[in-house]
């Protein structure tokens, strides 16, 4: 009799064994955009106690915030970071450019950590001229230094644009790039394809909607079921306007003679709230949105362009930055209040750690930490399979 407890118990111990090595909540292999400008968010320990309980493990900042890096120091979200616009004329000189990468990368990427600098935020879509010609210098500056410290195989370097760089975006094979810029272009999409690295668009089909309703059809805009639009030049059909803004990209960069750059969404979302002249932001719409875009990430679906090339997105944004300026919307892109109440449901299935001091806190923390984490637990209950297994080898006598 006590064999078969034992063998009953071993068999217990195998099936909690494999539940535990499943992760709790199903990931949508999506990236997230950590913006913080608020007075009212919650310590980066306990977003990053948020981001593990939803499995996210891609997240994209603006700056090289130490505190948020650190907070993050022993999980295994890979971050994109940022060189701000009012520092790209710095990063112009090598000497800066190797300092600032010492500094603020160095101490983070022996564990591969940061994957991706982006040198400024829609510069070409400005009207600096000063800085946009600074800025391919800046990222070739800062891509040496990174030869210099061994790390270009291991971080890439771009910047993010604005869809306002095309002069053309429809239908989606006609896409080009704006004229003016093609100074600018033309040698950055050379450095791309020399660099293998990727070109980042922020994408925001709320923004077409919210400007022609009349012309756009809310579901095309929101990946609702639709119709679609064919593309009379390819005979291809786009059920959704973000794929269509993508491929527009593609194609503008084939124009300019290449077709081994890949295009990534550094930010696309949908406003829970806006003015009363920006229609469609609502939460209902943000729901659709969002929710739908994470479902056809997680179909790991490509364009119809490029149907291979599962998308690639960071959605724009965590949190509600409740000190951003502008029209409501923008205070309202979050998928969560500052809280960690979700702004709408999504299936999201995370909670944001108690404030510190407090049991929840402090069990986080553990797990956060990796005082207390999935291998660990699975290396015991391993021990303890092991150990009932032994044991039945020898029965008491």
């Amino acid at each position: 009799m006590e064999a078969v407890d034992r063998r009953l118990c071993s068999r217990f111990l195998l099936s909690l064994l494999l539940l535990l090595s499943v992760p709790q909540s199903s990931s949508v292999g999506v990236g997230i955009n950590y913006g913080q400008i608020a007075d009212n968010l919650p310590s980066p320990a306990r977003v990053a106690g948020l981001l593990r309980s939803l499995n996210i493990n891609r997240v994209k900042l603006y700056d090289a915030d130490q505190n948020v890096l650190s907070a993050f120091q022993n999980t295994n979200v890979e971050f994109i970071i940022g060189i701000g616009n009012e520092n790209v004329e710095n990063m112009m000189d090598s000497a800066k450019a190797q300092a600032w990468l010492q500094q603020y990368v160095e101490p983070h990427a022996a564990n591969g950590r940061i994957s991706c600098i982006t040198v400024g935020n829609e510069i070409l879509s400005g009207d600096d001229t000063v800085l946009m010609s600074g800025l391919l210098p800046a990222m070739q500056s800062v891509y040496q230094a990174l030869v210099s410290l061994g790390l270009d195989k291991q971080i890439y370097v771009t910047t993010a644009h604005s869809l306002q760089i095309l002069a053309n975006s429809f239908p989606p094979s006609s896409g080009s790039f704006r004229e003016d810029l093609a100074e600018y272009i033309q040698p950055l999409i050379n450095f791309h394809a020399m660099t293998k690295s990727p070109f980042l668009i922020n994408a925001y089909p709320f923004f077409a909607y919210k400007d022609d309703p009349n012309s756009i059809s809310l579901p095309y805009a929101v990946f609702e079921p639709n119709p679609g639009v064919v593309d009379p030049n390819t005979n291809l059909n786009y059920d959704n306007m973000l794929y269509a803004q993508i491929d527009s990209v593609y194609s503008a960069i084939r124009v300019v003679g290449h077709t081994d750059v890949v295009v990534r969404v550094s930010e696309t979302g949908w406003p829970s709230r806006g003015d009363s002249s920006e229609i469609g932001a609502t939460p209902e719409n943000a729901a659709a949105y969002n929710g739908n875009l994470l479902r056809r990430i997680a179909m790991n679906q490509g364009t119809p362009l490029m149907p291979s090339i599962p998308i690639d997105v960071h959605v724009f944004a965590l949190f509600n930055e409740n000190l951003k300026p502008g029209p409501t919307s923008e205070r309202n892109y979050g998928l969560y209040y500052p809280n960690g109440a979700p702004v709408y449901n999504i299936g999201l299935k995370g909670s944001l750690p108690g404030k510190s001091g407090s049991l929840a806190a402090a069990s986080n923390q553990l797990m956060v930490t990796g005082l207390i984490s999935f291998p660990v637990i699975i290396s015991l209950l391993a021990a303890l399979l092991l150990y009932s297994d032994i044991t039945s080898w020898f029965p008491d006598t």
